[in-house]
């Protein structure tokens, strides 16, 4: 198997595996009882929260533990959002976040009364921080613009974005999911008042996420039943999960750096052999601004859902541009809104690399999209 989608998910590192196994067997207490098994886990919460906040230059009283990215997403925009509502009820978000604020945005929008402004993004898939500084009002209280896109793997202006909403008074969260572990990333450095990741983005288990948020900012809970996680996220804490995360964060801030520059030249080469064999191929967001990692790639004519599954049977593990919904295939929002045309969308493929990539699975990737692009033009004809 060839897997080429580790923007979807990562698997387990070594040290988070390591680190999480005494908390699946002996250690299973809850962290909110008071005896000695309870205080055992809060013991363990409470360092990894303390490690976590060393990793990304943060205090421990500034993480919030979530279930996962999109719940984090959920909360850094909803929280914000309506612990500021007095001020106001416009929010702006740009056009190719993930559904995890779009939804959130769209929710807030339908049932309870705000007004949304979608940031345009230009052909390469970057939002223009002038164009933000325009869309900003008296009564906005939150912007949110991810730091890298999940898709093409733009990395966005976070800190000239920033910068615009410190200059007007609002808060700025980004879905960091994608960035965290790939590019360094440090509470405040770039003026943002709260960012969000996923540990199963960077090699740490599934199911366990968290939230950044500046010491001092108000934040409305948008879940209730106890007074967990400083009575901002109720809910019995993961314990093995949220170790796992921040053992899976202290590897992955020591090697990023590493990461990148081994695989920006993969991802290259991968470029150059596809449009040795697909000439018509086209990439998608700007090389010159893309996360090291990420390549994404339309086949203009041809079929997205058989690209997949040829690859697939061919062995090799990617996604495609087009989110599966219902049983239909839809194409990107992301692509759309960088003007690429909604058939060509649907013909998209999204190769993501990860610590084991190689050149011989970049080589054996680039032949397999040879072979069943080779297939698609003979049955088409």
């Amino acid at each position: 198997m060839i897997y080429l989608d580790h923007n979807a998910t990562t698997p387990l590192a070594p040290e988070a595996r390591e680190a999480m196994l005494p908390f699946l067997d002996g250690d299973f207490g809850n962290p909110s009882s008071i005896h000695a098994a309870g205080r055992r886990a809060r013991a363990a919460v409470d360092d990894a929260r303390d490690r976590l906040a060393a990793v990304i230059g943060a205090k421990a009283h500034e993480i919030v533990f979530t279930g996962g990215g999109t719940e984090a997403c959920n909360l850094g925009l909803m929280g914000l959002a309506r612990a500021h509502a007095p001020k106001g009820k416009h929010i702006v978000v740009s056009a190719i976040e993930h559904h995890a604020v779009l939804h959130a945005a769209e929710y807030l929008q339908h049932f309870e009364g705000y007004e949304v402004t979608l940031l345009p993004v230009d052909r390469g898939g970057a939002v223009d921080p002038g164009f933000l500084a325009r869309v900003i009002r008296k009564d906005t209280t939150v912007v949110s613009v991810m730091h890298a896109n999940n898709e093409t793997g733009v990395v966005q202006p976070v800190a000239e974005l920033a910068a615009v909403c410190r200059e007007r008074g609002v808060f700025f969260h980004s879905d960091a999911v994608q960035a965290f572990g790939k590019l360094p990333l440090r509470a405040g450095a770039e003026g943002l008042s709260a960012f969000s990741i996923a540990a199963h983005k960077f090699y740490g288990p599934k199911g366990a996420g968290a939230l950044w948020l500046g010491a001092g900012i108000a934040l409305a809970r948008t879940a209730h039943g106890g007074s967990h996680e400083n009575s901002r996220r109720p809910g019995t804490e993961n314990v093995a999960a949220i170790v796992g995360m921040a053992a899976a964060a202290e590897v992955a801030a020591t090697r990023g750096a590493a990461d990148a520059a081994r695989l920006a030249p993969l991802r290259e080469r991968l470029w150059a052999l596809i449009q040795e064999t697909c000439p018509h191929a086209v990439r998608n967001g700007d090389p010159g601004r893309s996360l090291a990692n990420t390549l994404n790639v339309s086949f203009p004519g041809a079929d997205g859902e058989s690209l997949l599954m040829g690859l697939d049977l061919e062995g090799v593990c990617v996604s495609s541009g087009s989110a599966c919904m219902v049983g239909s295939i839809q194409p990107s929002h992301v692509l759309i809104a960088m003007g690429v045309e909604p058939a060509t969308a649907l013909a998209t493929v999204r190769f993501s690399m990860g610590h084991g990539t190689t050149e011989r699975d970049v080589e054996g990737a680039a032949a397999a999209v040879a072979r069943v692009a080779r297939l698609q033009h003979a049955m088409a004809a």
